[in-house]
Order: C-alpha cells, then structure tokens, then sequence
C-alpha cells in the first residue's frame, strides 16, 4: 500500500473540498462574512427552486448553530467519506448496479456511470431528466444527477454512510468533478487501485490522513493555551492502529476468552509450528487466519492452575452468539473489523454456516462508538464491507450493525419526546434518563456511564410509531431513535472491550471534560486514556477481557501509580509488549499494547520487551512474532504482577530477576538528601554563564551561606545540568545572589530561595532529563544547588559509596525500571536499593575517577578552574606538545574506564547480577575528552587570541584579567593588545592585525627556530590548502567566529564587528574590556584607515585598466568590481558605526552577553 501516495492525496483532498464546498456555498449567498436573508426567493439573480431554498434554510441553521467554518469542514468531509466509499466498492464489485461510479472497466477516468446512464436501474432515476441532460450535452450536471441518485440508493443497503441527500450537502456538492485535477479524478491517479482491496487499510489512512493538518493546527492551538474542543476532539486524538498491533489486541482478547473455554477449537484458530514459520517469513497463504499473534498462557504454579480451571468452566458454556464485543474508540472500524474476521472463526469452529455466522455477528456480537459522526460512518462502513466480504448477497437482508456516533440530547425536540412517550410514565422516565445522561455527550465521548433500562420497551415503541402518521413521527425516529441506540451501547455489559483510547493530558482537555473526569475518574484523571482503561474494565463483565493500545507512560510514572493498581487488583495482566521508545512515529509517545482479564487472579502474565529495536513498527513486529515462537528469545519474559508492589512506586518492572527484586526488598533506603535549589522564576535576568560576568564581582571561594553574605559579590557558581558527564564537571553556569537573592525577593513572585543551610555544601548531581545514560557528579564544596539538575547532600559519609553505585551499570539497570521513561528526577533516585560492601575500596576507585575527571574538565578554558592551554609546554614544537597532550588523554580515558569497568564489577557481585550485566565500559560511554588534533588546534588558536586580549597570559595561571583593575604587568611574555581591537583582513594592513599578533605569539611559546614549522602543523591541522599564513588567515576570517560562539555557548566574549558578506571590515573586541570609546576607536583608527586603503586601490586599478592590453583588462575589472562592491559596503557600516560612536554607550557585564550583544547588533556579526 502507498501511503505517501495516500497521503499526499487526503491532505490536499481535504483543502480542495473545504475550497469549494466554501465556492459553491458564495454561489447561494452563504459567506463567512455575510449571508444573504434565509427565506431569500432569489440569489444574485438566480432563482431558486424549493428544494434550494429548504436546503438553504438548512444550511444556514446550522451555521448558526456550529459556525460556518464547522459547517464546511462537515460537508467536505461528508463528501470526501462517500467519494472513498464508493470508490472501494466499485473496485471491488460491490455496488449492487456493477456500473463504476467514477472509473470505466480499465480503471480510466471515464465514469462508467455516464455511459450507462440511459440504461441504469436505480431507485429514483428520474430517466427524463437524463435524456433531457444528455440531449442538452451538459455532462457535468447530469454526472452530479447520477452522483446523489446514486448515494440516495445505497441508502436502502447502508443507510450509515449514505444518509438521503436531501439537505445542504446536496447544495454545496462542488462543480466541475469531471474535470482534470478535480478531487475525483486525482484520486484515481494518485492511488493505485490496488489500494482499495482493503476496505480497512484503505479507509483507515484516508481518515488519518486526512485529519492531519487539522491535527496540527489543534497542537499548534495549544501552544497558545487554547483548549482542545469537542469538535476538534478527534482531529486530535485521532490515531489509526497498525494491523498487526489490532490483531495482538483482539487475538489475545476476545481469541482468549474463547480458547479458555473451548481448548478443543486450537487446532482449528492456531497455527501450526510450519504455518508460523512461514508467517513469520513472510510466506503467507492468503487463505491463512488464523490467529498468528495469539501468546500461549504463561506457566503457572499448580494451585494457580487449579483456580483457573474453575474460571474456564463458566468459559466453556459460553456460545458464539452471547459473545458482546466493543471498540468504544473506533476511529474508521479498523478493530472493529477485525473483531469480525475473528468471530467468524469462532463461529465455524462452532459449527455454523458463513451466512448464519456473519447475520449474528452484526446482530449480536459487534459494537462500535465514536465521538466523530465522520469516523462513525466509516466505522460502519468498515463492518458492513467485512459482511458482504463473507456473504455476497448480505445487502440483502436488510440486518445493519450497532455501530453509532455518540450523539448529544442537547437539542432534542420536546413535542418528539412527549409524542413518542405517549403519556407512558415508564417511557417518560426512561427518556428523561437518557436525555439527562447524553446531554454535552459530545464533549465526553464513550466515557459516559449510562443507567440500564428497558431496551425493549423502547424499542417497541418506535416499532409502534414506525407506520404511524403523526407530525411529530419523522423527528421522533431521527432524534430519539440514534439517542436510545447510543445509551444501549453505553450502557451494557461486554465479554470483551477492545480500543486504541484517545491520548489527552489534563492540561489540553477543555473545562467540561477535564471537570467530567476529576469527579468521575479523581484517581485516573492525568490522561483521557487512563480514565477510558479503567471505564472500560467497568463497562466488561467480571469474565471479561480488554485489550488496549496506549502510551507506556503509565507502567512507571508516579501520576498513574493508582491506575497500575488498579489494574494489579482488579484485574490480570495477560500480555503486554512494551515498544521501543520512537517506535511508532505517528504517536509522538512511546507506547504500549496489553490485554487482560477482568478479574484478579495471581498468575503470571506474558510480557515483550522491545525497547532495544529499533526501525520502526516492522521490527517490532518481527520481534513480536520472534518471541511467539521462541520464548527463550532473550525479551521474553513471565511475571506476576505481585512482584511489582516490591519495587517503590509498583511500577510494570516485569523484567526484573529474582535477585533483583531481592535488592529492592531487603536493600537500603537511598540516604542522600535529594533537592532541587536554587529557583530565580527569573533565569534570563539572573542566570549567567560565569564568563560571561565580570570576575571580581564572582566569589569562588564561599563555601557557606554565611561566607556568601560576607563576601558582598553579586555572582554565586551554581549547579545546572547539563551534558552527558559523569565524576565531576558541566560547572558553568552562577547566579545573582547579592544581598541574599534580595533582588530576586522585591522583582520575582516563583522563586525558591529555601534550605541556605544546604548552600555550598559538598554534594552529588545530575541531570534530570537524559535520553542517554544516567550519569552523577561530584559537587565541590563551593557551589549552589540549583534548579536544573537535582543534588543530593550526605551528612552519613556514603557520598562516594553513592556516587559510585550511581555511575555503574547495577543504577542504570534499577533506573530502567524506576525511570524507564528518560526522567531522572529525585523522586526515581531516592527509590534506588542500597546495598552496601566493599566500601573502602569503592571509595578509592571514586577519589581516582573523580580527579581524572576534573583534570580533563579543567584543561579546557570553558572552566572556570582553568589554568593555561594543553599545548602551553616548554617543548619547540606544537606537534611535540600535541604528542604530549595526546598520550595524557589516553592514559586518563584508560584509566577511567578501567575504574568504571573495576567499579561494575565490584556492585554487580555485591547485588548478585553476574547472570544479567556485565562489567564491561563502551568507549563512547566514558565522558572525558580523547585528544582531537583539529579540535584542540583550535582550542589552542582562541588561547592565544585571549592572550592577545589579556584574558590569559603567557606569565598567569588562570584568568589573567575578566573585569576589575588592569594590571599591565602580568603581560611581560607576550604583551596584550593595547586598544583591545584587533583586526581581521584579508592582508597585514595593520600593525596588530590578528596574524600577525598570532604568528608572533607561535614564536614566543616555541620559539623563532621552529616557527615555520610550527605554522605549518597549525595549518594542516585547519585542514587548510594553500601556504601556512594564508590558511590561518582564511579560518580567522571565516570559521573562528563560530567556532567561538559554539564552545562559549552562544554568549560569545570575543566580539566581531562584521561589515558584511563582502569581507571589507572584520574586528574583534574583548568585551571585559570594552569601553564607551571602543566604537570611535575602530571607527576612526581601524574603518576610516581601510576606506582609505580601497580608494587607493580602486584608483591605482582604473590607472593600470587604462594601461592594460584586452585581456589583462578582463581580470582587472574583476578585481575593480569586488573592491568596489567592498567599498561600497564599508561606507554603509561606517555610517552605522558612526551613529553608535557618537552615543558612546556603556554596558554592564552583569547584564550578559545576550543583552549587550543587542545593543551593537547591526555592527556585529551574527551569533550562529
């Protein structure tokens, strides 16, 4: 099947529709903006018919009930709905005329219908009106004629999808259908007519896809904080289920609930071990259904087994006839359908005749309901297809299915209701119950619990006032028939509950429905889909099963810890598969599918885990059918749900060993104390990274709350997260906390500024949010808690015993259970077993680490213990140095592994998982830094130029100046620029220019004798081509500037004033050092000199073009245009600049980078 060619073809068909449905609605005065009077005889000069105007009236009601966009959304969609409805029943012969509507016999666009016309049979063919079109040559209006004569006829057949034209949607059935490009016409080119073999397939992705858009303005809505309403209810949560996740779901429901009591038929429903292996290698008999994604009953223990042998005794009465099955979400009938195909092998492993089993199944058996009218008709649709697939002459027999549109008694009419009642007291309150109940039903969907009443006393009387002639008959059957049919299905009792329920966070439902669920689901109100599973184990029978596709976010997550007992309690987990965490993209969620019993009973339950698959649902498929197979597949695994209470917050940890569960039954409580600091409510305003605040007003050394309050500074280090680290780092960030945060207390209403006996204590973090591995650092003594990645404190001494265990794999494997959905907050870490031993030589292992750790931090001049660069060494060349500075990484990622790998090794025997983990480190799992010759060449080319800066000295370990008093003699190596403006041009126009300053500062670390030498080895390592001083040229005047901007963070320190694309000025400011004069400095000593420079040039250019013979001519007019081009730009910046100088405008450092880094935007380049 094409879905892309499925999708690209609902996507627009829907835009199309909505086009002209809204085209043909101007055509008779209707306008989101204006409509003409409703009882108008004439529109724009046309006159119109009876029927016109009825239809009009209508039409214009409903606007003013719904709203015009609703309006012409419905109509497209009524219309896109039986277009798809009538192309898969001519593709696969099932209209009962055998004339195509929209194809000839070789699928041309060449309606068949036409061509037949004058020989058609169909109930309400006016023949008349046919001779006079087609006599007349108007083509287009009689294909529209036959189009709605012949949706009125299959009303007769299926009157769910073809309701009687006879309203506003025959009004605003759009023109032109015939024509190339028409809606019609590229559904028939777009998608193969293959396609429509499959009824649910096919109808399936139409509707997904045709409620995508849709779906992404509702999302987008929510940005904005608007609510998801009833109508847009199932744009939103609209989701077609995979066909083979629908045959899981209903084979290991309602196929169990019969193989429990009827053993004997397996050899009839399963497939043998052959047949499955050929399944499973995709060598598929067509005629093969049998049940391939059925999962055998796990082992039990005997008096298990006894028990259940008595639940199957009340299986075994039960007869394929009594069976009651449901999908109360049906979307466009996909389960539905395939609920069908599976009660039909119930019923001929019973006994009876396909004509007989298919007349029961849509009489008996099958039930559907949806919140959407559009999706209920395809729902419908769907089973009526599926029994006419089974038996050809089932039109026929005028049976039709319990499949329904929730429908809401808002506007019921009070004569209908009092007519049909007839002054019966019993129908009077059984009405009056109905229509309290399904009031707003819109809004809530097939949640709605209903009261039971006597269905067949309701029934008889609208068998009564079926023939009767009373005015108020046709609105009773409309209105109160669909009510009464809805409250019957809501209202029952079913042997099996199978749906893909709607997925809602409380935070996006509107007021009714969230308020609906916080009084009827307290327990279960965080999603719709958590209140719709527990609704639906109540709507099953005590011997019932349910089967769901859902998010997996409940299995662990605190919020749904209530469901999960329920669920523990009440009922028996069967089979679960939990999917791989992006597995199935339409979803945006990881999810799951699980069945189960609507009974406790302490057996063990079948559970897949495929969270290490990945490539999409085909895998996991694949994976699925493996484990069928194979049980000792290695994600197979059997457990009771008794087990899970052992773990803290019970989550679905259906993985975990026997050794395992013992850790978390006789293991220690966690004994950190686990907080989250530090909350400015403020972070744009008081957040910096700490290069980019002036150093004397930062305190690295308070190492109490009472010592930050005597410091007096305004700038604290403070923890925040961050990357992927373990032992100790990610330590860039501080805050503003002058005079105890009292900025923050007068400015901000949500922060947190509590526990300041915790401040700056010794401590672990981490970061909260990780799609990686957990990893945990050691927190000096010296540094906040703050907000963005959780601390624990230690007062017993086991900060390094924990420390460790939390890096090992033995945390990771407990956090899979604990935290399974990529959450690392304190809730899931204070629930880790602690199991302790060995500790003296666990806490050596964590001081090694630790320190190897914090020498590759601070090696890098993003921290702020930096001292002096890597390659800084009294050696003469850089590549000696680089040789030097390599074998360091090496042996310190060696040796931090062989820590790690030591540490695992030694938890993984205190814990006893030596059958379940293995010691072993991957390379990309141990997070410090291996030498990188292009990335540390470059680490080493900004050294210099904050050398040049007199940011770093060549004569200071450390920062050698980032605010605060100059102090020129820490500069007698290498002394620092003295304007702080260094240029960047394409040549050594300037004393100071930045090549020259660096080729200078190459010669002072290594010396003269070698500088050549050592050029070049900085230029191949740039990867540059051409000679040494030009390609170091080429990279500061092209990718120093991002590179500066990426490893500061986008809160560059180096400025670079930038005129434009052509290169024509380019310079760099330091901005600590940053004075109101630095712009009149570079306007008047750097700009003006190079304008002068291009005049020169240009003048000398003209001169020599003059003088040159043709061809010398052509290359120095190229050469004439791009200085041109330069100097042209570089008299616009001038004048920009020049505006900026004369403010001679001052900036705080404490405002930060990106505040004063706008102040200059138009003069600066752009941080990328």
């Amino acid at each position: 099947m094409d879905k892309n060619a499925i999708k690209k073809f609902a996507v627009w068909a829907r835009t199309e529709l909505i086009a002209r449905v809204s085209l043909k609605g101007v055509e008779y005065g209707i306008t989101e903006d204006n409509i003409v009077d409703a009882v108008a005889d004439s529109v724009g000069g046309k006159v119109l018919t009876d029927a016109e105007k009825k239809q009009r009236m209508a039409c214009i009601a409903e606007i003013n009930d719904k709203g015009y966009r609703q309006v012409m959304e419905e109509v497209a969609y009524t219309w896109f709905n039986r277009f798809s409805a009538l192309r898969f029943m001519e593709v696969n012969g099932y209209l009962p005329s055998h004339v195509r509507v929209f194809t000839d016999e070789e699928n041309n666009f060449k309606p068949q219908i036409i061509a037949e016309a004058i020989h058609l049979e169909l109930d309400g063919l006016d023949m008349e009106k046919v001779y006079e079109l087609k006599e007349a040559e108007k083509t287009e209006e009689l294909y529209k004629y036959l189009l709605i004569v012949q949706c009125n006829a299959l009303n007769k057949i299926l009157p769910g999808m073809f309701q009687k034209i006879s309203d506003y949607t025959e009004l605003l059935l759009p023109d032109n259908l015939l024509r190339e490009g028409s809606v019609i016409q590229q559904m028939i080119e777009l998608i193969p007519e293959n396609d429509w073999k499959d009824a649910v397939q096919i109808i399936g992705w139409l509707y997904q896809y045709y409620n995508s858009e849709k779906k992404d303005d509702v999302f987008a809505a929510l940005k904005k904080n608007v609510k998801i309403t009833k109508e847009n209810i199932p744009a939103a949560t609209q989701l077609f289920t995979p066909d083979w996740i629908v045959r899981y779901m209903v084979e290991n429901s309602l196929g169990r609930l019969w193989l429990e009591g009827h053993p004997d038929a397996k050899e009839q429903l399963l497939p043998t071990e052959e047949e499955q292996s050929a399944y499973v290698a995709g060598n598929r008999d067509p005629e093969d259904t049998k049940w391939h994604y059925y999962m055998e009953e796990a082992e039990q223990e005997p008096e298990v087994q006894a028990q259940l042998a008595e639940i199957r005794k009340e299986y075994a009465a039960l007869t394929p006839d009594q069976l009651k099955v449901i999908d109360p979400c049906s979307g466009s009938g996909h389960i539905l359908a395939y609920m069908f195909d599976v009660l039909m092998k119930i019923y001929e492993s019973y006994g009876y005749t396909t004509r007989e089993a298919v007349a029961s199944i849509v009489e008996n058996n099958i039930y559907g309901l949806d919140i959407d009218d559009r999706a209920a008709q395809l729902a419908y649709f769907a089973v009526m297809m599926k029994a006419r697939q089974y038996d050809r002459r089932f039109f026929s027999r005028s049976i039709q299915p319990h499949v329904y549109a929730i429908v809401e008694s808002n506007h019921v009419d009070k004569f209908a209701v009092e007519y049909f009642c007839n002054g019966d007291a019993k129908l009077k309150a059984a009405m009056d119950t109905i229509i309290r109940e399904l009031h707003d039903a819109k809004e809530y969907g097939s949640i709605l619990t209903v009261t039971p009443q006597d269905w067949t006393m309701l029934y008889n009387r609208f068998a009564e006032i079926t023939e009767d002639i009373n005015i108020s008959r046709e609105t009773a059957l409309r209105e109160l028939l669909p009510l009464v049919q809805v409250a019957e299905a809501l209202a029952q009792k079913y042997d099996v509950v199978v749906t893909n329920p709607p997925y809602m966070g409380a935070s996006n439902m509107n007021p009714k429905l969230n308020d609906f669920i916080k009084k009827n689901y307290a327990d279960y109100k965080s999603d719709s889909f958590s209140a719709f599973v527990i609704h639906c184990s109540e709507v099953t029978k005590k011997s019932g099963y349910c089967g769901f596709f859902t998010p997996y976010v409940w299995m662990f997550i605190q919020s749904y810890e209530k469901m999960r007992n329920y669920l523990y309690t009440q009922a028996t987990i069967e089979t679960l598969i939990q999917f791989e965490y992006s597995a199935f993209e339409e979803a945006t969620v990881p999810v799951c599918t699980f069945a189960f019993q609507n009974r406790h009973v302490q057996k063990k339950g079948c559970y897949l885990r495929l969270v290490d698959f990945r490539g999409g649902m085909e895998v996991q498929r694949q994976k699925t059918l493996e484990a069928i197979r194979n049980h000792n597949c290695g994600f197979y695994y059997e457990q009771s749900t008794d087990n899970f209470s052992k773990i803290p917050g019970s989550p679905v940890a259906y993985w975990a060993s026997a050794k395992m569960l013992e850790a978390f039954e006789t293991g220690n409580r966690f004994s950190g104390e686990t907080k989250k600091g530090v909350l400015t409510g403020d972070n744009n305003t008081y957040l910096r990274l700490w290069h980019e605040v002036n150093s004397s007003k930062m305190d690295l050394s308070a190492y109490s709350h009472e010592d930050m309050l005597k410091s007096g500074l305004k700038w604290f280090p403070v923890t925040s997260g961050g990357e992927k680290r373990r032992w100790y780092g990610n330590f860039d960030t501080v805050v503003n906390l002058e005079n105890n945060g009292a900025d923050i207390k007068v400015n901000v209403k949500n922060f947190r500024l509590r526990d300041p006996q915790f401040y700056m204590l010794e401590a672990i973090t981490w970061t909260e949010i990780s799609s990686g591995i957990f990893t945990c650092r050691y927190v000096p003594a010296g540094i906040l808690f703050g907000n963005g990645g959780p601390v624990s404190f230690f007062f017993n001494g086991k900060l390094k015993y924990h420390l460790a265990l939390l890096n090992s794999k033995v945390a990771m494997e407990i956090l899979r259970y604990l935290a399974p959905t990529i959450n690392y907050g304190p809730e899931q870490i204070n629930r880790i077993p602690i199991v302790y031993d060995n500790e003296v030589q666990v806490n050596e292992f964590t001081d090694k680490s630790v320190l190897l750790s914090k020498t590759d931090w601070d090696s890098f001049e993003t921290s702020w213990d930096f001292q002096h660069h890597a390659l800084i060494r009294k050696v003469s060349t850089i590549a000696e140095a680089f040789d030097q500075w390599r074998a360091e990484c090496d042996d310190r990622f060696s040796q931090l592994k062989a820590n790690e790998e030591e540490l695992n090794r030694i938890f993984i025997d205190i814990y006893g998982l030596q059958d379940e983990l293995t010691p072993e480190v991957e390379d990309k799992d141990v997070t410090v830094r291996k030498a990188d010759l292009s990335r540390d060449v470059r680490s080493f080319i900004s050294y210099a130029v904050g050398c040049m800066f007199g940011r770093y000295s060549l004569d200071v370990d450390g920062l050698a100046y980032a605010g605060g008093e100059w102090d020129a003699s820490k500069y007698a190596s290498f002394p620092a620029d003295k304007d702080n403006i260094i240029p960047i041009c394409d040549d050594e126009y300037f004393e100071d220019d930045i090549v020259g300053l660096f080729v200078e500062f190459v010669k002072t670390v290594y010396g003269a004798e070698t500088l050549d030498e050592n050029l070049k080895f900085i230029a191949n390592a740039l990867s540059g081509k051409g000679q040494p001083k030009d390609v170091i040229r080429n990279y500061f005047l092209n990718d120093f500037y991002a590179d500066h901007c990426k490893i500061y963070q986008k809160r560059p320190i180096y400025w670079l004033f930038d005129s434009g694309k052509k290169d024509s000025f380019k310079a760099l400011i330091y901005m600590h050092r940053y004075q109101p004069d630095t712009i009149a400095r570079i306007r008047t000593d750097y700009v003006h000199e190079q304008q002068a420079r291009y005049r020169t040039a240009i003048a000398d250019l003209e001169q020599r073009i003059a003088n040159a013979s043709t061809s010398e001519r052509v290359k120095l007019n190229k050469k004439l245009t791009a200085l041109q081009a330069q100097d042209t730009e570089i008299r616009t910046y001038e004048e920009k600049i020049h505006h900026l100088a004369d403010q001679m405008i001052s900036i705080d450092l404490d405002d930060g980078v990106k505040k004063n880094y706008a102040i200059f935007q138009d003069v600066l380049a752009k941080i990328k």
